[in-house]
Parts: structure tokens; C-alpha cells; sequence
């Protein structure tokens, strides 16, 4: 049953250029179906997680990441009502902004903008769902309702904070700026609960699949891992209930009550805190000033621990640090490079160059684009080919 606080497809506020209903989906499948096939979509599937995609098959990517946090993002939009279909389009296109290199590379492409307004990875998920996307006739982008490009823009919460005499003015990044200057996300307050939730899935997918993916990289043992908090008591169960099991299936038993654990908990935290507001519509739900999906404090703080054992012992272990340099310099290098080489760009950019007359800006926000779009594999292959350079290191 629908919740009175769900988005209601049959009350969407619509896309920026009016289209024909479809007979048989309703617009949030629309959306979700689009984002699906959307060419930046397909390109998740060969950009780094955590781990850059030639180390191994079995690591998550963007793409397998991308999936996870749709399906628990069903998961807990089912429990609480919501609309389904929102949640996941939202949850599936939340990382379609990531150029190669996953963090790393953005750090390094935000390097190279900072000049030029700068590179943010939320900022360039609209940018592509809005502009970049270019298979439809009547328009460029997807034309995605206005309630999925706000989960997008802001569902990790206000992008402009708001005091008690209205918005304050703080810098936005210029592609999420541009965009609502002709058709406004209203940035100033929370997202939907649909794209809250989506938030949350988020965090609930990586902390989950960084664990199992640093024990597939060896990166820490089993041991260690069941000394941190929450799993210790997951670890506990499994061995009370299976006494002797095999190293893989206990510890895989034990990741999947840790990730059971991080969905009750969102979820009673949750209806605890809709409960306590009492939203009458999705509209009270933006204006509540705080979030209404989240986890509880103690566990919060508790993920805040084994964050932290993964930040010392796999996003900073000595191999990860030396192939985050090897591939900051890749896209540190390109940049430039096809600033002053403009002509080296597909021919199709190459269009969008000769429209702006030798605007400064207007080239690196092209590069930018251009840079961020590519996979980790197709960043090498043109840094190999048009500077030159060796192969990256590995760290397994």
C-alpha cells in the first residue's frame, strides 16, 4: 500500500518537455527504463569501486555496485511504502556522474577544474541525464520527471542549506546551477523519501561489499574482521549455529547478517522518524528540515569504526595508495593535453568546440565531460596512445 507521504506517479510534476504518456508504465518506470539503457550506464560497468577493474572479475564495479543499491533500495522503499520505481531509478543513476578512477579520478579531475567552476560527480549525473545523452529526437538528455533529476541532485540531502529566512546563497556547482536555472530542483530542501532512501541504500550496499571485497583482495583476514563491532556479534551467531564451518561460507554467513542488520536498522529508524513528523505528502516530507531515512545513532557510530579499519587497511593500504598515483597522473595528464590538442577529441566533440569560439571555460567543461565519461580502461588506452606510458601496477 502506498504510503500518503510516497511520490505518486499519477501527481509527478512532470519533465521539462512535455511527452505522451506511455499506456502501460507509469513516468518513474520511464525513468528508470531510460537510465537503464542510457549509454553512461553501460559505461559503470568497466569503472572502479574501489579496486580499478583490471585487478580481477570478482570485484565490484560501478555497475554491479550500481545494481546492489537498487535492489536494497526496493527492499526498503517496499517497507516503507514508497514508490518502488522512484527509488530505483534514482538509486540506479546515483553514480552515473563518477569519471574513471572512481574517487581518485574525480579528485584529480576536480584538480583540473578548479579554474573553470570546478568537478563534482553528483552535479555531473545531471549534466549527463540532462545534457550529455544525446539518442532522442525531440530533446537532449533523458527528460526524466522532475522527481527523479531532484532524488539525483540532492539525495544526499540540501544542496543550498536553508536558515529560518529562506535560502542562503552558497556556491553550487555550475552544472547543477545551469540546469535549474530552467527548471528548478529546489535545492534548498531534503529530497523525496524515495531518493533518501536511495541514499541510504547506498551506504548500506558499500559498507557491505567493501568488507568482501577487501577480504577477496587479502587486504585483512577473516579474524580481524570479526573483531570489528556489529560483525563481532554477526561472526558470534554463525559460529553458535554452525560450528566448524568452512572460512568462506562463515564469513560470507556473517556479511549477510551485517548487511540484514544495516537494512532493520534504517528501516525501524525510519518509520520511527516518519511516525514522529506525521508527513501528509511528499511535499512534508522535503520541508521537514532533517533527513526521515537514516541510521540510528549507535549504529552510525559503529559504522563510523569500520570506516575508519577501512580507510587504514584498504582505501589507504600501501598498493591501493601507488595505483591511486599512477592513475591520478593518467587523468592529470589528459586534461591538459586535450586543452591544448582540442582536435584530438571525437568528432562529434569536436562540434561542441567549434560552437564556443575560443571560450576558455566553455573547452575545459567540454574536456571535463569528455574525461569524465570515460572507463577506466578507455583512460589508459588514450593516455597510452597520445602521451605515453607504462602499465599500471597491480595491487593484487
Amino acid at each position: 500500500m502506498r504510503a500518503i507521504y510516497a511520490c505518486d506517479p499519477a501527481h509527478s510534476r512532470g519533465r521539462l518537455v512535455p511527452e505522451d504518456e506511455s499506456a502501460f508504465r507509469s513516468p518513474f518506470q520511464r525513468d528508470r527504463d531510460r537510465i537503464i539503457h542510457a549509454s553512461a550506464f553501460r559505461r559503470l560497468k568497466h569503472k572502479t569501486q574501489v579496486f580499478v577493474e583490471h585487478e580481477g572479475d570478482y570485484f565490484r564495479t560501478r555497475l554491479t555496485h550500481s545494481l546492489e543499491v537498487a535492489q536494497v533500495a526496493r527492499t526498503m522503499a517496499r517497507a516503507l511504502g514508497l514508490d518502488e520505481d522512484l527509488t530505483e531509478a534514482v538509486a540506479l543513476a546515483h553514480d552515473l556522474g563518477h569519471p574513471p578512477f572512481g574517487h581518485t579520478g574525480e579528485d584529480a579531475l576536480s584538480a583540473a577544474m578548479a579554474p573553470y567552476g570546478g568537478f563534482d560527480h553528483n552535479a555531473q549525473a545531471i549534466r549527463i541525464v540532462t545534457h550529455l545523452e544525446r539518442h532522442y529526437a525531440e530533446f537532449d538528455g533523458l527528460n526524466l520527471t522532475w522527481e527523479t533529476l531532484e532524488g539525483i541532485a540532492k539525495h544526499n540531502g540540501p544542496v543550498a542549506p536553508v536558515t529560518g529566512d529562506g535560502p542562503v546563497p552558497t556556491p553550487v556547482p555550475w552544472a547543477l546551477a545551469a540546469y535549474c536555472d530552467a527548471h528548478d530542483l529546489e535545492l534548498h530542501t531534503h529530497a523525496s523519501a524515495e531518493a533518501q532512501v536511495a541514499a541510504l541504500a547506498d551506504d548500506v550496499a558499500y559498507n557491505h561489499h567493501d568488507l568482501h571485497d577487501g577480504l577477496r583482495a587479502e587486504l585483512f583476514s577473516t579474524d580481524e574482521l570479526a573483531e570489528l563491532p556489529i560483525l563481532r556479534g554477526c561472526f558470534a551467531e554463525v559460529d553458535r549455529l554452525y560450528p566448524g564451518l568452512n572460512y568462506y561460507r562463515r564469513r560470507h554467513e556473517a556479511l549477510r547478517r551485517f548487511f540484514g542488520l544495516l537494512v532493520e536498522d534504517v528501516l525501524a529508524q525510519s518509520q520511527g522518524r516518519l511516525a514522529e513528523i506525521d508527513p501528509k505528502s511528499p511535499e512534508d516530507v522535503r520541508a521537514a528540515g532533517r533527513p526521515v531515512v537514516r541510521f540510528s545513532d549507535a549504529l552510525f557510530a559503529d559504522l563510523k569504526e569500520i570506516r575508519a579499519f577501512l580507510f587504514k587497511r584498504m582505501y589507504r593500504a600501501p598498493k591501493v595508495v601507488e595505483m591511486r598515483a599512477e592513475v591520478t597522473k593518467v587523468v592529470a595528464e589528459l586534461f591538459p593535453f586535450f586543452m591544448a590538442h582540442p582536435e584530438e577529441l571525437p568528432k562529434q566533440w569536436r562540434k561542441d568546440v567549434e560552437a564556443i569560439e575560443g571560450d576558455e571555460t566553455a573547452l575545459a567543461r567540454i574536456v571535463s565531460d569528455y574525461i569524465a565519461g570515460m572507463t577506466d580502461r578507455f583512460a589508459l588506452q588514450r593516455h597510452e596512445a597520445l602521451i605515453g606510458g607504462t602499465a599500471l601496477p597491480r595491487v593484487l
